[in-house]
């Protein structure tokens, strides 16, 4: 195996050397978009991959921004089919994230995600900065997603969910063209906003969709 797939193991192989057997990538999908939850996922792969390295039919797998939407189905199928990964997504709708601000909102589905895992991991590999409130052992990788073969993986089964589930949303709110931008704030999007207001999927404290402040009273 080329040198570069087997760092993209390094972190987990690390931690299996350490002798944790459950060692889990976490990553989220659809915080910047104005429309739909957020969702997350959490991938753990088998302690036996550190012999054998990655298998061959996940060579490529990477961050899901850097594949193909064909890519990311691929990875997908293949990902949930595997008898030897486990995995878990859980999401987080609008309501909660207008409630709780969209960072929280992608902690709490995080969570929700790892806490779905059985055995529950012994460790945890987060795309990003630390999560002081998660109650797991954790390993925070800046652009883990494009270090980390099970964080890779993590993003693309909530990229795919997600957009699969805004597929939905189109079917329910067409004018809106969820298929084309999956919520994210695209010209067509804003416009759509512009000429029929915001539907029940959009988030209402995000940048257009968000009320005017009140002008503060005058004191004379």
């Amino acid at each position: 195996m080329a040198a570069k797939f087997w760092n993209r193991l390094a972190h987990e192989c690390e931690l299996w050397q350490q002798g944790l057997t459950h060692v889990a990538g976490v990553d989220e999908a659809g915080c910047g978009p104005l429309a739909g939850p957020v969702i997350a996922a959490a991938v753990v792969f088998p302690q036996s991959w550190r012999e054998t390295g990655l298998p061959a039919t996940f060579r490529g797998l990477n961050d899901s921004k850097q594949l193909t939407g064909d890519e990311r189905g691929k990875f997908y199928e293949r990902l949930t089919s595997h008898p030897e990964v486990r995995f878990a997504i859980a999401s987080v709708d609008v309501e909660t994230i207008d409630r709780i601000n969209i960072r929280q909102a992608a902690w709490q589905a995080m969570h929700r995600a790892l806490d779905q895992l059985q055995p529950r991991a012994e460790h945890v590999l987060v795309d990003g900065l630390r999560i002081k409130w998660l109650p797991y052992r954790q390993t925070p990788l800046v652009q883990g997603d494009a270090r980390s073969y099970s964080i890779a993986a993590a993003s693309v089964l909530a990229k795919v969910t997600r957009d699969r589930l805004m597929l939905e949303y189109h079917a329910q709110f067409p004018e809106y063209g969820f298929d084309s931008h999956k919520g994210y704030g695209t010209a067509r999007h804003l416009a759509a906003i512009e000429k029929f207001g915001a539907c029940p999927i959009h988030r209402k404290t995000f940048g257009p969709l968000k009320p005017p402040k009140r002008p503060e009273p005058e004191l004379f």
